[in-house]
């Protein structure tokens, strides 16, 4: 019997459960995959505790790779045996598995140069990173950008990205060690957010110009240091809120800090047509493929181990990506 984890409740790592649960044959548009490993993603933490809201009982995770067992009616763009990965939202929920059914559209055929565990690791991270370098602004050799969380999954991947593209690269972390592995990855400078005034900071570094885009995954604590070291006429991206939502503001503080750009986007946007996901698959498929960008898996966990994985997460214990290998 194949073996998932659910949650009936809304909460900390606590409500998870790991739990026996029937799969059964694909209907129509539907395949039958068995997981190699699970992707372990902060957005996850959103839909256990709430933030997204869902109807419940519910699985978790919306990231995974693995092999096509079965196909439903009308299923045209894998076959049984081919080798996946996906990643999405409502559509993919219930990644926590070892065997489940799953809608086809989502699914990604897997190149022989990309391993399961390297897929499951970088699918979300990667796309992100993807569209974040390809699509959210037109970058030139010699912009710069700051980077928060640079030594997380996201970071490591986009801090590869920038160099590729001539970027000067500003990151924030929180430890010494983070630093290190964040200027291993690309990262010209970073700055240790527990003890420093990131903006300020940034202004050194860029004889007070400012950066031209910043990547905020942080949110509440990080929104107003994040607008104050843009440059005029700069982008914020807020691209998550892992230490809460950003607070209402005026829009008119926009003109106030020199006529900033500010944009929330979702990876959903960027994947929901098929050629345009498959040009951002494609590219991030090459550079991984080639060596061009590392995927650091720095934790495993096994499936049943999803409580400590959720707690390890939130504690800002990890670095690089997380997978669950099954």
């Amino acid at each position: 019997m194949a073996k998932a984890v659910r949650f009936y409740e809304t909460g900390g790592p606590e409500v998870l459960r790991y739990e026996d649960v029937e799969v059964g044959e694909p209907g129509p548009g539907q395949v039958r995959l068995r997981h190699v490993a699970v992707g372990l993603n902060y957005a996850d933490t959103y839909f256990r505790n709430g933030t997204y809201a869902i109807p419940l009982p519910n699985g978790m995770g919306v990231e995974a790779s693995g092999v096509v067992q079965a196909v439903g009616e009308g299923v045209t763009n894998v076959e049984v045996g081919d080798r996946v990965t996906y990643t999405g939202f409502l559509n993919t929920l219930g990644a926590y598995s070892t065997e489940r059914l799953i809608p086809a559209a989502p699914l990604i055929k897997l190149p022989e140069t990309i391993s399961f565990e390297t897929a499951a690791a970088m699918t979300m991270r990667g796309l992100t990173s993807s569209y974040l370098m390809r699509r959210i602004y037109d970058f030139k050799a010699g912009d710069s950008i700051l980077l928060h969380a640079a030594a997380g999954g996201v970071g490591l991947i986009v801090s590869q990205w920038a160099k590729l593209l001539g970027l000067n690269v500003i990151g924030t972390v929180s430890t010494e060690q983070k630093a290190e592995i964040a200027r291993a990855h690309g990262c010209d400078h970073t700055i240790n957010y527990s003890h420093e005034d990131v903006a300020a900071r940034v202004r050194e570094l860029t004889d007070g110009v400012g950066v031209n885009v910043v990547f905020d995954s942080v949110g509440k604590n990080t929104f107003e240091g994040s607008l104050n070291s843009l440059k005029r006429r700069g982008l914020m991206v807020c691209v998550g809120t892992a230490s809460g939502p950003i607070p209402a503001f005026d829009p008119v503080m926009l003109a106030m800090k020199g006529s900033l750009f500010l944009t929330r986007p979702a990876l959903a946007d960027y994947i929901s047509d098929p050629a345009e996901k498959a040009a951002l698959a494609g590219e991030l498929f090459d550079h991984v493929g080639s060596g061009r960008i590392k995927i650091e898996i720095n934790q495993h966990y096994a499936l049943q181990d999803a409580v400590q994985a959720h707690r390890d997460l939130e504690s800002r214990k990890t670095t690089g990506s997380s997978i669950f290998v099954i």
